[in-house]
């Protein structure tokens, strides 16, 4: 039973579907005007991730991952570069496209972008004016105060902040907003903004100009997915107030309930910092591909759930590296069965990790114990061998994880050493969960080293190794 943990309830929630079989899920993809920085990896690793598990338990997905390509940071980057604003937001697609391609992202089913979908947002407008819940600026004296803007009317909707739980008297008291003589409340937010000389702009009712950003995802959305779907996603950071106002003009032009279940991903941080870049702490993922393969990026990723903090470390690529070697190394000189016994232990041992709201760190440790019978049957009985990795070899695969041939990837050596080094620092990482009662990932490392032919014995508080 799949159980997913819901921003909106703020709990674990039984999934279902609103069309029995069938998940329409949105994740908010890229603004491009730069590169993929390591949070936008974690945001395409993770919800491939979920995509590729619901399909394996037998969900038909349509998966929809939007491109923003049209809003202030794209429109200044291209000034700054003298070009073209659609020239910078194809290189930047592109190079997005070759990042993901990198990290074994599979392509969405929809990736619709904000510049093909100017009809739908200009429509969504329109309804929210209608129906009263947004407005052009005026003047003093009843007249338009600049041709063009059109203002959401925060306080039109009765419940807004939901999903964040910010209530309007307290942001009002609370948050800097900016001050903006145009708005009737300075918490109110663009839907459509004028258009200012030299920028790109699309005609209207409202005269020329470009949508806001939180508008864009509605329209593309419920454009692709309809008005009500199954499960909306992207970063921690999003939550406010890019998706409570989602939410807020969805269900306002459509009079209908915009998501059932709001998943957001961790932040990311840099050695125990929040990865910024005035800390010049921020890494694309290019330069962390320049060190470490895009399997062991993933692998990485996966490594922590997709609800905690990811911490990006060289120790902890380094890990990822050594353990995903590990995997390979299992798999190395054996042809492995595309058939597999679909009645072995491990595979319900894998499902409750991943039903259990997509916990990858748990089914990471099941790969790491079917590693190890592995190793453990193949001196002995090949067609046990075999059997046990088809499983293990299936299961890596619905978590985008050993779809390389083994000897192709161990070629560069990464990770192939059992040193003692590296042993000690598994010990200790293992200690260090313990510690902090992380039993989870502390079986995982347990599994990895099981995988390796390491058998860790804990006596009187103390921990001790040998080779098997």
């Amino acid at each position: 039973m799949l159980r997913i943990h819901n921003s909106l309830t703020k709990k674990k929630e039984v999934f279902k579907p609103i069309e029995p079989g069938k998940i329409k899920m949105y994740v908010c993809g890229m603004t491009v005007y730069d590169l993929c920085h390591l949070g936008h990896a974690r945001v395409l690793v993770v919800f491939d991730t979920v995509t590729r598990y619901l399909r394996y338990s037998g969900y038909d997905v349509t998966y929809v991952r939007n491109i923003t390509d049209i809003d202030d940071k794209i429109i200044n980057r291209a000034n700054e570069n003298a070009e073209d604003y659609s020239e910078l937001t194809e290189r930047f697609i592109r190079a997005m496209h070759e990042d993901a391609a990198e990290l074994g992202v599979l392509p969405p089913d929809e990736e619709p972008r904000a510049t093909a979908s100017m009809q739908q947002i200009i429509d969504m407008v329109k309804a929210l004016l209608d129906k009263g819940f947004a407005y052009t600026a005026q003047s003093d004296d009843g007249q338009s105060m600049v041709q063009g803007d059109v203002y959401y009317d925060v306080s039109a909707f009765e419940n807004y902040g939901k999903l964040s739980g910010k209530k309007l008297d307290e942001l009002r008291a609370g948050e800097r907003v900016a001050v903006d003589e145009n708005k009737d409340d300075p918490l109110d937010f663009v839907l459509w903004k004028a258009a200012k000389p030299g920028e790109p702009s699309w005609d209207s009712p409202w005269g020329k100009g470009r949508p806001g950003w939180h508008i864009e995802c509605s329209a593309m959305s419920t454009c692709c997915l309809g008005n009500h779907f199954d499960i909306h996603g992207g970063g921690q950071d999003l939550q406010f107030p890019h998706h409570e106002n989602e939410i807020a003009q969805s269900e306002a032009a459509t009079g209908e309930p915009f998501v059932n279940l709001w998943m957001h991903n961790g932040f990311v941080r840099i050695n125990d910092e929040k990865m910024s870049k005035s800390l010049n702490n921020f890494f694309t993922v290019r330069e962390i591909l320049k060190l470490y393969k895009g399997e062991e990026i993933r692998y990485f990723v996966l490594a922590s759930h997709y609800r905690s903090p990811l911490n990006y470390s060289d120790q902890l690529l380094d890990n990822a590296r050594t353990a995903l070697s590990r995997l390979y190394n299992t798999l190395r000189g054996l042809q492995v069965p595309e058939d597999y016994d679909e009645n072995d232990p491990a595979i319900e041992k894998f499902r409750q990790a991943m039903d259990d709201d997509f916990n990858t760190p748990e089914a990471l440790a099941v790969l790491f114990d079917l590693a190890g019978q592995v190793n453990r049957l193949r001196t002995d009985d090949l067609d046990a061998t075999l059997q046990k990795a088809a499983v293990l070899k299936k299961l890596a695969n619905v978590l985008g994880l050993l779809e390389a041939d083994a000897e192709q990837f161990l070629q560069t050596g990464a990770g192939e050493d059992t040193d003692e080094d590296k042993i000690n620092a598994l010990i200790e990482a293992r200690k260090l969960a313990r510690e902090n009662k992380d039993w989870a990932e502390a079986d995982r490392i347990r599994s990895e080293l099981d995988a390796m032919g390491i058998v860790v014995e804990d006596k009187d508080g103390k921990t001790a190794w040998r080779r098997s």
